[in-house]
């Protein structure tokens, strides 16, 4: 059977096909734990300048970086499978409770500029959809915002990854399987080229990739 990945039009929630969005996003948290988001109200500009500036930081500030680690471990050369380590290139925003934007190396006062006003819109979004899980749910709204509040506000950042082109793609994985922990996941993606699977009754299935979508994912924490 073909399974199709769930795909929610966020703007539905504000008409007369609410029940039927509602209904959608239910049946993505009960059933897969992932859904994808089109038309949830972050501006497409932003996005594409997130975009624009993350490569443009990793040409410049990251790419040798890696290219230097590959030739330090001789993974040009690998013969045999590597199941150890993740081929990707990353680094870690924090915005709440405490953000370290400042304390992180080469990044441009335009990055980080962009990165701040995207953060506050992820924020907003990601309220937003807790409350809409909470209505699912039953719950009062923002009690799932409650839950995860702690004693100094919620964690909240963000983790920034390239993923290169590798040279044996049969033997090195981009990321190992995993799940994510936390609360919820709010991710990014390049809309060309598909990498993301998720594991769904005991078979892969590709993430599509769509421009400006937002996919989201439920951390272990809220399943």
């Amino acid at each position: 059977m073909e399974l199709t990945f769930p795909v929610i039009d966020f703007s539905k929630l504000n008409g007369e096909e609410r029940a039927a969005a509602m209904e959608m996003i239910k049946d993505a948290c009960e059933n897969w734990g992932f859904f994808e988001l089109v038309n949830h109200g972050i501006s497409h500009e932003l996005m594409d300048t997130v975009e624009r500036l993350t490569k443009e930081h990793y040409r410049k500030c990251m790419e040798l970086r890696f290219k230097e680690m590959v030739a330090s471990k001789g993974l040009e050369a690998v013969q045999s499978e590597i199941n150890d380590m993740d081929w990707e290139s990353t680094f870690f925003l924090r915005h709440l409770p405490e953000s370290n934007m400042s304390e992180i190396p080469d990044l441009e006062e335009d990055y980080r500029k962009v990165m701040k006003e995207f953060a506050v819109e992820l924020e907003k979004l990601a309220e937003q959809l807790l409350d809409l899980l909470c209505e699912n749910l039953g719950l009062e709204p923002g009690y799932l915002k409650k839950v995860f509040y702690g004693s100094k506000g919620p964690t909240f950042g963000t983790k920034v990854s390239n993923y290169p082109p590798c040279p044996k793609p049969d033997l090195i994985k981009g990321l190992r399987a995993h799940t994510d922990a936390g609360g919820i996941i709010l991710l990014f993606q390049d809309d060309k080229v598909s990498g993301l699977q998720l594991l769904k009754d005991g078979q892969w299935i590709d993430v599509p990739p769509m421009k400006h979508s937002i996919v989201i994912n439920l951390g272990d924490q809220l399943e």
